[in-house]
Formats: structure tokens, C-alpha cells, sequence
């Protein structure tokens, strides 16, 4: 791939605000990025990389904008996208009247092929470049979904549902037949190109001890592979978990029991978790994603970042397509801001943007990879529009700091700010230009 110098503001972060704010990030003004078969070769203020590299590679210039990493997704269902904004319902009987009946259409693989292009397109409009993917219980959904990221190139960890209880019989699976099934999908996919396999047993209430002991085989067989499920999004489930576990401590104690916690594990919302709960996640070095949209949408509470930080629980954002509300990571950090207000916390938007980058990142083991751009990374990048819509335009003519400028673009921004996504140095999206149709399936 051809040596490329990007010209914007640029902006990445080296580590999380909460910490340190002043040197967690680099922001230049007058930026440039460099990239090189598909890996990032430099960044820094525009002039000396030109002087440097001019002569020997194609500028581009991208007037009103600003450069970001990738947007990480930490928790998402890629067979709900066609039931978003589906009314009415909390948690329990949102899976019951429109999840599984949904789900149930992708033991067709030539279904699932045509929805995960579309999730994939929809991904790469709203400049997520890097997601955490649910399946179904059926393995044809996931080798329809990393065929299509395959195409693409794009970083994706996804994996088959395990659900062998408390569901519907036409959902249902065994824990030897989730153990075959998972096994194969691992061995076909796990680290070919850029796809990772997770290990996904949906929740608690629905896979029997047996089934969790068999993710946690899974698990210790194939060291790399990562765990993905959901826990204490909704206090009528952390109670279903008592009645159906009433030996345990907590609701994290099922999982702990099968071997399920660790530095590649990711527990989705973590809304009601005790601080013993806690503790034992920043112990076992294990990953929350925070999905403000389907918290609220579901009326299931209000994730506590105050806490992870406190105890120093890895977090990433999480659409949580289809309880989730928006594909985009813009809209998900404006919720972030006002779940953590209704606290009392103030989110400040270094930390937002961070979350949906370099944090992402870490949530998910991927730092040596992506989550910024320092040299040697995967080229994964944003090219956001500071001119996007007339009212987004004028209010970022009148701030007068990037704090200012990130909080308005998080507030007044969507997926009409993504102009530009690139993936490992490519331009895999242009708002302003027809989709690429020669990548269908």
C-alpha cells in the first residue's frame, strides 16, 4: 500500500483522562497522520512530517476536520439491527416478544449474509471500526458475519450463542453440541486475518452450570479466545439469578465458578453490581461494557462509571444494537453523559473520547493493535466533518477549547459527522459517495 500523509487536526490518546488529563492525549491542530501498509508510520504537527515525507507519498488534505481513531464498539448484536426501536418492553420480555423470534431467522445462512453486510456498512457509516459481536445459538450466523468483515478487513471478535435453558426449543442448544459448535467456529476462525472468536454464552439464566463449565473448557483449550455475555442489566434478572444459582454469593459468582473471568472476558452492562462484584472484576482483570442507550431504553438503570474507575475495571462503550437506540458512538457518548449526570458525575468528554477509542482498546486486549495512533498500529481512523450540519458548524466556530469542541461534537453530533472511514489504510467509507457495492456477498 502506497505511503499516505493525512492533513487535519488530529487528535488520540495515550492513556485515560481520569488519571492523568493533561498527558493522556495528543492533540494537533494543524496535524498530520502518515500511514503505510496499513500500519501507522508517524504522527505529529503537519509541517516537520511534511518536510519529511512530501517527496515520497500522496497528501491528502482534509479541510474542517479533525482525525480520530477508530471508533471501538464494545457490545453489540449484529441479528437485532432489523428490531431497533422495538416498543415497550424491559429486558425479560423484550428477548421473549421480539429478540428470539428475530434470532431464530438466521439458521438461514443466506439471511444472516445479507444482514451482516448491511450491520457491517451501517458500522462503517457511523465510523466504527473495531466491534464486540453477538451471534445466534445457530454457527451459520457467525460464518455469514466474518465472511462479510472479512471482506471488508475489519478487526471483529464474534461468536455463537450458547443457550441451553430458558428460552424457546427452537433457540435452544446442548452444552456438548455449544461445545462442538464453539470449538469449530474457534478453529476456522480465531485468528485468521483480523478475526477474533468469543466465546458467548447469552447470560446466566440461560445456560445451565453444565453449559458454563463447558465455556469455561472452552476457554482454557483455546487460550486467546475471548469471553462476551451480559450481567446485572436489570434488577428482575440479578433476581432470576439468585432464584436459579441460590448457592452463590452474586450474580458474578456463576460465572466465576465456570472459569469464565478474565483479561479477555467482557461482561456486558454491569448496571447492579455489589462492591464485592467489583472487586473481584478488577481482581480477575475482567472488561465492562457501558451501553447507555439500551440502559435507558430498557429502563434497566444507570451504569455506575464512577465505580469501575474506582476500582480499576477496564471499560469500553457499547451500542447494544438492538436495545440500543443508534449504531453511533457520537449519540451513545452523549447518553454516557447525562446516565453519569443523573449520578451526579460529571463525564468530561476527554474521557468520552477515550472510552470510544483507546479504552475500547484496552477493554478488549487490543491496545498493541489500535486505540491510537502510535507508530506501528493498525490504520484505522475517522476523518470527522467540523462542518457537518449548520448548527454543529456554528457552535464549533465559537469554542474555545478542544475540551469545548469535543463536548459540542458529542452532544449536536451523529453519523452525518463521519465523512471519512478508513480501514488499515484504506477508504472503506465516504459519506458524500455512493456505498461500494462490489464487496457483496
Amino acid at each position: 500500500m502506497k505511503r499516505c500523509l493525512h492533513r487535519a487536526a488530529v487528535l488520540h490518546f495515550l492513556d485515560d483522562p481520569s488519571r492523568d488529563a493533561e498527558n493522556s492525549y495528543e492533540y494537533f491542530p494543524d496535524g498530520a497522520l502518515v500511514t503505510e501498509g496499513g500500519k501507522i508510520l508517524a504522527v505529529g504537527e503537519a509541517a516537520p512530517l511534511l518536510a519529511r515525507f512530501a517527496d515520497d507519498c500522496e497528501v491528502r488534505e482534509h479541510p474542517h476536520a479533525l482525525l480520530l481513531p477508530g471508533f471501538i464498539d464494545t457490545h453489540i448484536h449484529y441479528p437485532q439491527m432489523d428490531i431497533v426501536g422495538a416498543h415497550g418492553e424491559q429486558l425479560l420480555q423484550w428477548l421473549d416478544r421480539y429478540v428470539f423470534p428475530t434470532e431464530a431467522k438466521f439458521a438461514d445462512k443466506s439471511h444472516a449474509k445479507q444482514v451482516a453486510q448491511r450491520f457491517l456498512q451501517e458500522l462503517l457509516r457511523n465510523g466504527t471500526t473495531t466491534a464486540l459481536v453477538f451471534g445466534t445459538i445457530h454457527p451459520e450466523s457467525v460464518d455469514a458475519f466474518f465472511e462479510a468483515a472479512e471482506a471488508f478487513d475489519l478487526r471483529m471478535i464474534a461468536g455463537k450463542v450458547m443457550m441451553d435453558r430458558n428460552a424457546p426449543d427452537y433457540l435452544r442448544d446442548t452444552a456438548q453440541s455449544s461445545y462442538e459448535d464453539s470449538k469449530a467456529l474457534i478453529e476456522r476462525w480465531h485468528g485468521r486475518g483480523r478475526a477474533r472468536y468469543a466465546v458467548t454464552p447469552r447470560f446466566a439464566p440461560t445456560s445451565s452450570a453444565e453449559q458454563l463449565d463447558t465455556a469455561g473448557r472452552l476457554l482454557q483449550e483455546h487460550p486467546g479466545v475471548y469471553l462476551h455475555t451480559h450481567m446485572s442489566e436489570n434488577l428482575n434478572e440479578v433476581a432470576w439469578v439468585e432464584e436459579l444459582f441460590p448457592h452463590l454469593d452474586h450474580y458474578l459468582h456463576s460465572y466465576d465458578d465456570a472459569g469464565l473471568l478474565g483479561r479477555r472476558s467482557v461482561f456486558a452492562h454491569c448496571v447492579h453490581l455489589s462492591d464485592d462484584e467489583w472487586r473481584r472484576m478488577a481482581a480477575t482483570e475482567s472488561n465492562a461494557a457501558f451501553c447507555p442507550t439500551s440502559n435507558l431504553f430498557l429502563g434497566s438503570g444507570l451504569f455506575p462509571l464512577h465505580k469501575a474507575e474506582h476500582y480499576g475495571v477496564n471499560v469500553g462503550l457499547g451500542t447494544d444494537i438492538g436495545a440500543g437506540t443508534s449504531f453511533s458512538l457520537l449519540e451513545t457518548i452523549d447518553e454516557a453523559y447525562k446516565v453519569q449526570q443523573l449520578q451526579g458525575h460529571s463525564l468530561t468528554p476527554l474521557k468520552s473520547f477515550y472510552l470510544a477509542t483507546l479504552g475500547g482498546a484496552r477493554t478488549l486486549d487490543l491496545e498493541a493493535e489500535l486505540g491510537n495512533f502510535q507508530a506501528g498500529k493498525e490504520a484505522d481512523f475517522l476523518v470527522l466533518d467540523l462542518a457537518a450540519t449548520p448548527l454543529l458548524e456554528r457552535r464549533l466556530s465559537l469554542c474555545q477549547s478542544l475540551f469545548e469542541t469535543l463536548f459540542v461534537l458529542s452532544t449536536l453530533g451523529d453519523d452525518r459527522v463521519i465523512r471519512e472511514t478508513w480501514i488499515l489504510g484504506q477508504q472503506r467509507h465516504h459519506r458524500d459517495r455512493v456505498a461500494d457495492t462490489s464487496l457483496s456477498l
